[in-house]
């Protein structure tokens, strides 16, 4: 090997090097515990679930 081809071959390690950092040479920023979940309930809600009135049969039946 000659001095030019050494000399071309650590240029590129060089800038092969620098790449490498600009891209790996820190960590990813911190994801938090509750950024990580997602909720979903387990059943659609039912409208008819909360819809009984217990005063109703009085109404139905008293009057």
């Amino acid at each position: 090997m000659d001095k030019g081809t050494v000399r071309a071959h650590e240029d590129t390690d060089a800038a092969a090097a620098t790449a490498r950092h600009a891209r790996f040479g820190r960590l990813p920023e911190p994801v938090r515990p509750e950024d990580m979940v997602e909720e979903q309930p387990a059943v659609a809600p039912d409208p008819a679930r909360n819809a009984y009135d217990p005063d109703e049969w009085l109404v139905r039946y008293c009057l």
